[in-house]
């Protein structure tokens, strides 16, 4: 369980870059605000991913408090991203 918290971490990273990427060198500004809100979903899934490996097997106290705050921003980046993709997304012509 934990290869494949591992697996996720690493593969949102990689999609977190490529996004910031490649809304840094859009000029359109409909188009580099999908491509953030994107990598804000994937900013979200690392943080996610990243605090429920931690819960899954802490070591210490230190563990939890660190796991369930990630989690929680996680989600919230989740939410707050999805919402912005769809507001943008709905907007294309």
């Amino acid at each position: 369980m934990e290869k494949l918290f591992i697996i996720i971490i690493v593969l949102s990273v990689v999609f977190f870059l490529y996004n910031r990427i490649k809304a840094w060198r859009q000029s359109e500004p409909l188009l580099k605000r999908i491509y953030q809100s994107k990598s804000t979903l994937s900013l979200g899934i690392f943080l996610a991913a990243f605090g429920a490996n931690l819960l899954i097997s802490p070591r210490n106290t230190i563990d939890w408090l660190v796991g369930i705050v990630f989690l929680i921003f996680g989600i919230a980046n989740l939410v707050y991203g999805f919402k912005a993709r769809r507001h943008y997304v709905n907007q294309l012509p």
